[in-house]
């Protein structure tokens, strides 16, 4: 069971590190080996690790779930997610913990971290239509999940947005800059926005973050692509950096966690 605690999203320091802990693929998945109780032993370890190296905060997310679909999503997954971010919470304590079930899955994120004191969670489509790799994803998020988050009693749970989403193209939306985007986050109710680049693993523009900086008075975080490199220079606008494939071995956001290279990033802030 998760430790009861009052973390809280303002818990964590100015330019924190989220270690991402991509739990294995969950029952019913295309990918699915392992059984529970093996993925839960592995995002123990990982989570554990990420503490260990100096990490302020973790995101626990549904990644190797591939190939996506859109929510809502089967209770398999909601329930596995729910064990599983408890585990996670059990191991880090007091640090804020998120949440991210993709795709489409904000609301079983937002349940989810609720149930288990997570501090937020992690929206793809919060504002504006887009075309992602798993296909149209034509509603924005922003009204529907502020309105369950009132229903439930979670508004203390932060909702972190990515804005031009990686994974998906913005052909619909090429009128509209990153900058008017994380903007229109920000109006519609955001509590932070998330600056990636076009893949997984791919670095974020620096001059994209600062645009986004620019445009909200909101946290900006990067989201993708992060290395000890360019850790000094995103600080100079980004309140937080999740960092996911880097920490892996080789690298790779599949591979399994390297301490080394999770003491490495944790090093490159304070430098």
């Amino acid at each position: 069971m998760a430790k009861k605690n009052n973390t809280s999203f303002e818990a964590m320091p100015p330019k924190a590190l989220i270690g991402m802990v991509h739990v294995g693929a969950l029952p019913g998945s295309p990918f699915s080996r392992r059984s529970l109780d093996q993925i839960e032993a592995v995002a123990r370890q990982e989570a554990r690790v990420l503490v260990d190296s100096g990490f302020d905060a973790i995101i626990v997310e549904n990644m190797h779930d591939r190939p996506y679909v859109n929510g809502p999503h089967s209770p398999a997954t909601v329930a596995a997610m729910t064990r599983l971010c408890g585990a996670v919470k059990d191991v880090i304590g007091d640090k804020p913990m998120g949440v991210q079930v993709l795709s489409s899955g904000e609301k079983e994120a937002l349940a989810v971290a609720l149930a288990t004191s997570g501090s937020f969670i992690r929206c793809e489509n919060f504002v504006y239509a887009h075309v992602a790799d798993e296909g149209l994803l034509a509603q924005a998020a922003a009204g529907p999940l502020l309105r369950f988050r009132r229903e439930i009693g979670a508004e203390r749970i932060r909702i972190i947005c990515d804005i031009k989403k990686k994974h998906a193209s913005h052909a619909i939306t090429t009128d509209i800059s990153l900058g008017d985007a994380a903007h229109s986050a920000e109006f519609f109710g955001a509590d932070g926005v998330i600056v990636t680049g076009a893949f997984t693993g791919a670095p974020a523009d620096e001059g994209d973050v600062a645009e986004a900086r620019a445009a909200v008075k909101l946290p900006v975080w990067v989201g993708s692509g992060v290395g000890p490199e360019q850790v000094p220079s995103l600080f100079e606008h980004a309140d937080a950096l999740i960092v996911g494939s880097y920490i892996k071995r080789g690298g790779t956001w599949d591979g399994p966690i390297d301490p080394k290279r999770c003491r490495a990033i944790v090093k490159a802030r304070r430098t």
